[in-house]
């Protein structure tokens, strides 16, 4: 069973939620907040295995509630619920750690998933928006010396799991790509996580759209990265 806060300021919002996360889908929703603040107080509490969070809310939105979440514990798993056309607030929110994005509309089954996958340590990136998303990225960049390092520090091996990660490629497919056992990709994936130090899939898929790992140009990530 998987535990969750959802944080919304609509009540409407939030009851369409927990019909959607109901214990026979797997999921038990222990606590809920109607603003940022009050949910650094309700994940603190309850500790849960993910948050489901909005982005547009008063006192303290989604974004600063994410990177105060993160700050205050880096285990959090969070997935951000928006609407469509927040490219810019998407951005900042994986920039401050959300593990993921998905569209308030999207069909119940894909929130379900992209639950179930930030729960579990990956990332969940919504196709609908994730291009655009990421060119916006591309159209702001972060300025980090210490990248540099840290590309360098991947073998050539290293760097081609990355760019396909990066193009939304799963494991499987990745190895099927590379002609190599699913096992040895997983290998190679831990090792770039803890070398950029990125902690999941949505991490490693900013990290190489942001230093031109990979280009805007190239195929988005697919749903469940």
């Amino acid at each position: 069973m998987i535990s969750v806060v959802l944080v919304d300021d609509q009540e409407l919002a939030r009851a369409g939620l927990r019909t959607i996360l109901r214990q026979p889908y797997g999921f038990d929703v222990v606590g809920e907040a109607a603003d940022g603040q009050a949910a650094l107080a309700e994940v603190a509490r309850v500790r849960p295995d993910a948050v489901v969070m909005d982005i547009r809310m008063p006192r303290m939105d989604g974004v600063e509630a994410t990177r105060a979440l993160l700050a205050a514990d880096p285990a959090s798993r969070i997935l951000v619920l928006t609407t469509f056309g927040e490219d810019n607030v998407l951005a900042a929110a994986l920039r401050a750690g959300a593990s993921g994005f998905c569209l308030k509309d999207a069909p119940a089954e894909d929130i379900q998933r992209a639950v179930r996958a930030v729960a579990a340590g990956d990332g969940w990136l919504d196709p609908a928006v994730c291009g655009r998303v990421l060119r916006r990225y591309r159209a702001d960049p972060v300025t980090d010396p210490d990248a540099v390092r840290r590309l360098g520090d991947l073998t050539a091996r290293e760097l081609d799991v990355l760019k396909l990660i990066g193009r939304g490629l799963t494991n499987a497919e990745i190895a099927r790509q590379l002609v190599i056992g699913e096992g040895t990709i997983k290998t190679h994936v831990g090792r770039i996580f803890t070398k950029l130090a990125v902690r999941d899939r949505a991490a490693a898929v900013v990290f190489a759209f942001d230093h031109g790992v990979v280009h805007p140009g190239e195929p988005p990530p697919m749903p469940g990265v």
